[in-house]
């Protein structure tokens, strides 16, 4: 498989540069840009297998950076951030993000959660082959595990891999219903935390306003109150 491409986007040349060195250091090919403009601007130009993106920018910060590359990639995105409270990481999967790792951070929790992060990504996209079942069918809904694939009604539906992998652990699981802890720890690949169940939440309420044509009234995900979310 080819080498994987990383955007390091950061205002702090320091941590772009230590950023780069580890995961070069993995075999990753790394680029970094310095804001989020710069940021988009390489994205239109290269096709990246993960970008990790800090929060506090000039111009623009992460989370409205995220915004704006979510309109042209679906790459999975991690946050950087020192700010660590859960109302800052639910603005940030609000936005788009997949993960969000606090400053400061270990190096080996870092590269623990760039390799998962691509790893989801290339199954995802079909970059490596996997075991898959057959193509699931839920109404109008199609899943395709081996090609990342979802269409609703024969169109094709664009999720980030996060909401795919969401997606189809609930449609494996259909009928019954799973906890926030039991979502979490099947598509993060963590032990459960306090304030997980807001990620978990965001999540499902972005992978509802692209699969429901009603997401205040959703016939695909329903959410069971205090037990969980189940798929129909």
């Amino acid at each position: 498989m080819e080498e994987s491409k990383i955007l390091v986007v950061d205002d702090n040349k320091e941590i772009r540069e230590i950023i780069n060195i580890l995961l070069s250091g993995e075999g990753y090919q790394v680029i970094e840009a310095n804001d989020g403009l710069k940021a988009l601007d390489q994205i239109m130009q290269h096709e990246f297998d993960l970008i990790i993106l800090d929060v506090m920018m000039p111009k623009m910060n992460g989370y409205q950076t995220c915004l704006e590359i979510r309109k042209i990639s679906n790459a999975p995105i991690l946050f950087l951030s020192a700010k660590s409270q859960d109302g800052d990481k639910t603005l940030g999967f609000s936005s788009g993000g997949d993960d969000y790792l606090p400053k400061p951070f270990s190096y080996s929790e870092l590269v623990g959660r760039v390799k998962a992060l691509i790893r989801r990504y290339h199954v995802y996209r079909g970059k490596e082959e996997v075991m898959s079942e057959p193509v699931i069918q839920i109404k109008q809904m199609t899943i395709d595990e081996a090609s990342g694939t979802v269409k609703i009604q024969g169109k094709k539906v664009e999720l980030t891999d996060t909401e795919f992998a969401m997606l189809l652990f609930l449609a494996k699981n259909r009928k019954r219903t799973l906890s926030a802890e039991q979502l979490y720890e099947a598509v993060w690949k963590e032990n459960y935390y306090y304030g997980a169940n807001n990620t978990v939440m965001v999540h499902i309420r972005n992978l509802r306003k692209k699969i429901e044509k009603d997401p205040q009234h959703p016939e695909y995900i329903r959410t069971i109150w205090g037990r969980g979310y189940c798929c129909d």
